[in-house]
């Protein structure tokens, strides 16, 4: 017997692990003072916090302390990135380039952007979500500011080529960006080895809590500039002034380190529930077809599309399971999912997408309790579909 409801949307967030929480407790009623505050002990109790936090960051991705910003989480991160950069370097530089199926915390500021007068470039992908890099290299101009890329896609879990990415950029003294969040603390994730100038990502994605991000700016020479979002009190490198949330901070560096030390425990464990959960959907849900990089996906991304099912109708008949259509993003709106439309799917089928997210707390029980349900609720709608003929194979 499973305990219901049965969670396994851990790309939308994932629960703040209980250690995590117990890290911060003490941050919200014995160690409160501001780390601005240096002049006395609750100031300095809560400053040496924050810096353990940063330090605790660096231990999971490298870099050094001063290269780690916190901020308010990924989407803000992704702002500060692209349009600092974009502000600092618009006399000389007004060209930012990203990937189609970049997440709208990324989309969306390249928009703004572009209505602001900047050119931008979106580059395509190919059937699995991958852009060329050779592509990318391609569409590299004397004016390129900054190009963006994310490292695990949200909704597909394919991962890019950033290395060979970084290698292109930096010969032609292009800064290169990232949007880790789905990636930092699910698979290993070293800026350095990737060679990015900028990395964003959020404390809930690997089981810290909400409201708290961090941008990572490289620090070696040459120094990139940023123009700020918000301006005030100088806080983090004067690029995100703001009395800065210790309890979250410190809860973000607790998530951080716990991550280090069981990336390879949980990414197993994901990978194993993920391809149970594959399997048995393969086996009693004729037709599934899997979207994404076979092999070069996040270990707990399992995202499907079936035919003749609406995924909205299969949602909302999966009551005592949670699990996404798409981005937790963009699920109020009815548009199909804009990365599968990239990887060639049509709407129907895109339509026909459910995006299960696996974690660190999921269970064996659970997966096979859920492809019960899934291969039951799609049977039964595709049944009261008269436009839907069974395939004679799987995908």
């Amino acid at each position: 017997m499973v305990a219901l409801p049965i969670y396994l949307d851990n790309h939308a967030t994932t629960r703040t692990d209980p250690r995590v929480v117990t890290a911060m407790l003490p941050y919200f009623t014995d160690i409160y003072g501001n780390p601005a505050s240096s002049n006395h002990r609750f100031g300095q109790e809560a400053a040496a916090a924050v810096a353990t936090a940063r330090a605790q960051v660096v231990g999971l991705i490298g870099a050094q302390p001063a290269s780690i910003n916190f901020n308010s989480g990924d989407t803000e991160s992704n702002n500060l990135a692209l349009k600092g950069v974009a502000w600092a370097l618009r006399a000389r530089r007004d060209h930012p380039v990203a990937v189609v199926t970049e997440h709208h915390a990324v989309l969306d500021p390249l928009a703004r952007l572009q209505r602001d007068g900047f050119q931008v470039t979106l580059l395509p992908v190919d059937e699995h979500g991958r852009v060329d890099p050779q592509a990318v290299a391609a569409a590299l101009t004397p004016r390129t500011a900054l190009v963006s890329v994310m490292l695990a896609n949200n909704e597909i879990g394919t991962l890019q080529p950033l290395a060979v990415i970084a290698e292109q950029c930096a010969a032609a003294g292009v800064l290169l960006h990232t949007d880790a969040a789905q990636a930092v603390g699910k698979t290993p994730v070293a800026v350095d080895d990737l060679g990015v100038d900028l990395l964003s990502f959020s404390g809930h994605k690997l089981y810290g809590p909400k409201g708290i991000g961090v941008l990572y700016i490289r620090k070696r020479s040459p120094r990139i500039r940023l123009v700020p979002l918000q301006e005030g009190g100088g806080q983090e490198h004067n690029l995100r002034s703001g009395t800065l949330p210790v309890p979250l901070i410190v809860g973000l560096g607790a998530a951080c380190a716990l991550a280090k030390v069981e990336l390879a425990a949980d990414a197993a464990h994901a990978a194993g529930l993920r391809d149970r959960l594959e399997q048995g959907l393969r086996q009693r849900v004729p037709g599934l077809v899997v979207n994404g990089h076979p092999t070069d996906r996040l270990p707990g991304n399992l995202n499907v599309s079936i035919p003749g099912v609406q995924g909205e109708a299969l949602l909302l008949a999966l009551k005592d399971v949670a699990v996404s259509s798409g981005s937790a993003c963009t699920t109020a709106s009815r548009e199909s999912s804009h990365v599968l439309r990239a990887i060639g799917r049509d709407v129907e089928l895109a339509e026909a997408s459910l995006r299960f997210g696996v974690g660190r707390f999921n269970t064996g029980a659970e997966i096979d309790w859920v492809i019960e349900q899934v291969a039951r609720e799609a049977a039964r709608l595709r049944s009261m579909s008269a436009a839907f003929a069974t395939p004679t194979s799987a995908d």
